[in-house]
Order: structure tokens, then sequence, then C-alpha cells
């Protein structure tokens, strides 16, 4: 069971979905959830999307940030490009920030997980659980107001930086103290203003407004910074009046005030993410400010390493242990971002560049990364890291991408060079050889070479798109069916059949 629809909740039932595990979303919530709230997507949670198999859609929603233009006196008076413009690379095909209104992201991957046959339970509401050594009760309230028991394997508490689930464990939340503060967060359509500027206004008396034109639509996201004492009125009239005394625009201006809500900057994690059978994910295991953008692609990425060894234990008898990987693996890299997400907020500076992106996050001291290869150096590409994309062809000659060889729920085998390799399942595992006497992949351009290394090397790829093992061709075989023991199980993963 999943507690909460939102982007961390419906990227891990599609992970689920996709693999064979039957999973129930419930949202207390009679609809999905409305607001731009985090509009920015990161390379690396672009790379998840794609796996996930709604990448296109989403791009396809999402656009570019224009260029800040500071208001005063009724006209743009400076323009500032905020978002570091980075090229593409064909090992980081994804290289910007795209922005899609979180409603959108929402509406996208609940869409998806229909597709897949899955389904959320809206105006659902989870209100008390109970687990044992086998499984989690979780008793809900109805939309008509009658109750239900569920019993399921496991609960994931993705219901927010107010989880009921969390509370329900009492497990607190700490993080450093924050300047108090507050602002007036809303999505509106307006009259007089373009849509080529992310638009600011700065008053001598203190305080800002930004609004910033939403991609693919014709709405504003709207952040007005208010005074913390007390609780802003977010009335539709009270929305207009408030933007009219902080910026040139009048209140007739504003034609419609879609949805609104107050923001109030907060930073914390809990000291555990799995308690028993029932795991914390997203907002409500740690919530970020908004700068830097970090909140919403850590969540997706937290349903991302949990899905997958959810996955294993479910569908292939991988032991519980594999389980407690998930707090080790993403508890360190919450707090590291949290770091960075405070630090830029109580900075104030609002330039963002590659640092943000994601695409350096690793688990080179999981448990399950074994780094195998001699004298490799602390800067290359080593077991834990992400596996880098790289363009190649087939053997026949069609193009190719090392993206495509590991979409999907099954591990990857990348062997570079002519290195002699036991059969592995094809189901549980693809292998993939790079060089030698026959081929499945050809790098004519070298890409491979330059993500991968020149040395003959065989990578085992976690499903999530991390370097479990990178050894040396000898043992290879050997070293990897011990490593997919902890994943799969003693012997599982031998074909019956050679490769082919």
């Amino acid at each position: 069971m999943i507690a909460g629809a939102g982007p961390t909740g419906l990227a891990l039932a599609i992970d689920l979905t996709r693999r064979g595990v039957s999973a129930l979303v419930v949202e207390c919530q009679d609809h999905l959830s409305p607001g731009a709230r985090g509009t920015g997507l990161q390379p690396r949670t672009q790379e998840v999307y794609e796996d996930l198999g709604v990448l296109e859609e989403i791009q396809a929603a999402g656009g570019e940030y224009p260029p800040v233009g500071l208001w005063e006196d009724g006209r743009i008076t400076s323009r500032e490009q905020l978002l570091e413009h980075v090229e593409p690379t064909p090992s980081a095909p994804y290289s910007n920030v795209l922005m899609v209104p979180q409603w959108r992201n929402i509406e996208i991957l609940h869409a998806h997980l229909q597709n897949l046959g899955g389904s959320v339970l809206l105006g659902t509401e989870l209100t008390a659980f109970d687990q044992d050594a086998e499984t989690v009760r979780a008793h809900l309230t109805l939309p008509d107001g009658g109750t239900r028991t569920v019993v399921s394997r496991y609960l994931v508490a993705a219901d927010g930086g107010r989880s009921t689930v969390r509370r329900g464990l009492d497990i607190g939340m700490s993080g450093p103290e924050l300047e108090e503060g507050a602002a007036v967060l809303a999505d509106i359509r307006v009259d007089g203003l373009d849509r080529d500027h992310w638009h600011r206004w700065m008053p001598p008396g203190g305080g800002f407004t930004m609004m910033l034109p939403l991609a693919r639509t014709d709405l504003f996201q709207c952040f007005v910074a208010v005074s913390p004492e007390g609780t802003p009125d977010t009335s539709p009239d009270a929305v207009r009046a408030l933007i009219a005394a902080h910026t040139h625009l009048t209140a007739d201006q504003i034609r419609e005030v879609r949805w609104s809500s107050v923001f109030r900057p907060r930073v914390g994690m809990v000291d555990r993410f799995r308690v028993g059978r029932i795991f914390l994910a997203g907002d409500a295991a740690h919530v970020h400010t908004p700068a830097g953008g970090q909140g919403l692609n850590t969540s997706v990425q937290d349903a991302y390493n949990l899905g997958w060894k959810l996955g294993q234990v479910l569908r292939h008898g991988a032991p519980d242990t594999l389980l407690d990987t998930y707090e080790s693996e993403r508890r360190p890299i919450a707090a590291h971002i949290l770091d960075i997400s405070t630090r830029l907020f109580r900075s104030r500076t609002m330039r963002r560049g590659r640092d943000l992106h994601q695409l350096d996050i690793g688990y080179r001291e999981s448990p399950l990364t074994q780094e195998l290869r001699p004298d490799v150096p602390e800067d290359g590409l080593r077991a834990g890291d992400r596996a880098p994309d790289a363009p190649c062809t087939t053997a026949d000659g069609r193009p190719f991408r090392l993206f495509e060889a590991y979409r999907g729920a099954q591990f990857t085998v990348l062997a570079l060079g002519d290195v002699e390799l036991l059969p592995l399942d094809e189901e549980l595992v693809r292998t993939y050889r790079v060089g030698g006497s026959s081929p499945d992949l050809v790098d004519s351009d070298g890409h491979i070479r330059d993500a991968y290394g020149s040395d003959p090397a065989v990578f085992l790829i976690r499903p999530d798109g991390y370097i479990a093992v990178a050894t040396p061709p000898e043992k290879a075989t050997e070293r990897l069916t011990e490593a997919l023991e902890t994943f799969i199980g003693a012997g599982a993963a031998l074909a019956a059949e050679p490769l082919r």
C-alpha cells in the first residue's frame, strides 16, 4: 500500500506495477493535488522518467525557464538568466532543468499508472495502521464515510510533510532553524504581462513578488512574500488585492485565481526511513526549502530507489534485508541535498548551475556496491556511480543508446572487451557485449569508451541505473553471480541455456 498520490507515490506505484507488484494507492483528497508548486525537473529525474515511460509526455508538457525581468516604475529595467544553460553530451542527454507545473506532472504520472492497470483511491483516508512480522493492516475511511481494513505486505508513506503515517509511528523530524517567513503562492491568469520573462518586483520597503509563466499553459505561478505574522487570506479577492499592492498591476488584471496556498519555509529530516514493514519517502521523510528545486526531485528518486528493491523482494525472493539499504542509501543523500538547499535559501542567491542537476549523486559507500578493479582514480567512473548513457549501434547497424539497454525492471550486464561469461537468465539480467568476437553493441564513435573506459571490464547495472559491480574480466561471472544472490537469490540468475 502507498499512502499519497503525489509525484512520489505515483512514481513508486508505476515502478511497482510494471514489475508485476500489486500496489494500492490511497489519497485523502477527493482529487489529484492542484497547484504548480514545484515546477523544476532536474536532469536526473528526467532520466528516471524516461525509464518509467513518461518522459515524452513530460517533455511535451514542459519548457525552459525564461530570464528574470526586474520591474521598476512600471517597466522592466533589467534582465538576468538565472539558470545556467548546459549543452547535452553523449553521456548526459538531458542537461537542463525542465519546467513542468506539478499538477501537470501528477496528471501525466496518474494517466500512465492507469494505462499500466493501476489506480488511485481518491477521497480515501488512511486513519490508522498496525503491523506484525508479516503484514501491515491499514484502516481506511472511504469517500462515503464507510471504513475498510486492507492487509498488505508493506506500507510506504508518501503522504507529504504532515504525514499521517509518520505521526502514527511517532517519528520526529528535525532540522536547522530558518528565518521566519511566509508567502502566498497562487496559480493565476493575468492580463498585461508578457510570457517571455520570469517577472520580479522588489519594492523599496522590502519583500518581493515573482510571477513565472507556466510552460504550455496560460497560467502564471505567483509568489508574494508577506509578513509571517498571522495567517494570510488566500481567497481570490484577497490574492488580487495582494498582487495589486505589491506590483504595478491592478486587481482587475488578475482574471482568475485558479489555486492558492500559504507557504512557510521549513527544513527537516526523520531519523529513520524504515520501521518494520513501513517506509517513509519524499516529504514524509525530508522537507526542503524551494531553493534549487531539489525537494520534488529527491522525492521521486526515493521512490525509484525503493521500487526496484520491493520488486526484488516481492517478485524474485530477494532477502528482506535488501530493503534496509533504502535507508542507508537515501538518508545520506537527503541530508546532503537538505544542506545544499538550506544554504542556497539562506544565501538569497537565485543563480543555479549543473551542481544541482543530481547527475553526480551516487552510492559508492553502499553495502550493495563493489568496485573490484584495481587503480581506478577517484574522479573516474566507479561502482556506485550513475551509469552514463552512450549512443552506439547494434551489431546490425541500428542506432542504439545504453539507456535503452538499461530501461526496464531487469539488471543489465555491460561487458567491455572479449569477456567469457556464463549465461544469465535473460528475464532477470540482460547482457550486452561491446567489442570482442561477437559484440551486441558497436562503439564506432567511442562514446562507450569515453564514458566507461578503454580497459576490458564488466559492469553490473542496477534497475535504477547505478553501477552495482565493476570488475575485471577475470572471474567476472563468479563475481556477478555472487552479487546477484543478494538481489535475486542463490542460483536464480543462472540461465538454463547458454547465451546466444
